[in-house]
């Protein structure tokens, strides 16, 4: 399966409770954190969710 790297950077200061919930359960919490991830229908909820507040790189 796919795998995909993700970085936050943007801060959650002001954004509501449910995005904040979503990227800790990504796995982030502070700007320039790096997590990578299988890319499964979870995995790519949360990224559409949270989208305005990370990047995210596809790797092989």
């Amino acid at each position: 399966m796919a795998r995909v790297r993700i970085k936050q950077v943007r801060s959650l200061i002001n954004h509501p409770k449910k995005q904040r919930q979503t990227i800790a359960a990504l796995g982030l919490g502070k700007i320039n954190k790096t997590v990578e991830h299988e890319l499964n229908p979870a995995i790519e909820g949360m990224i559409r969710k949270v989208a305005h507040l990370i990047e995210v790189e596809h790797l092989s």
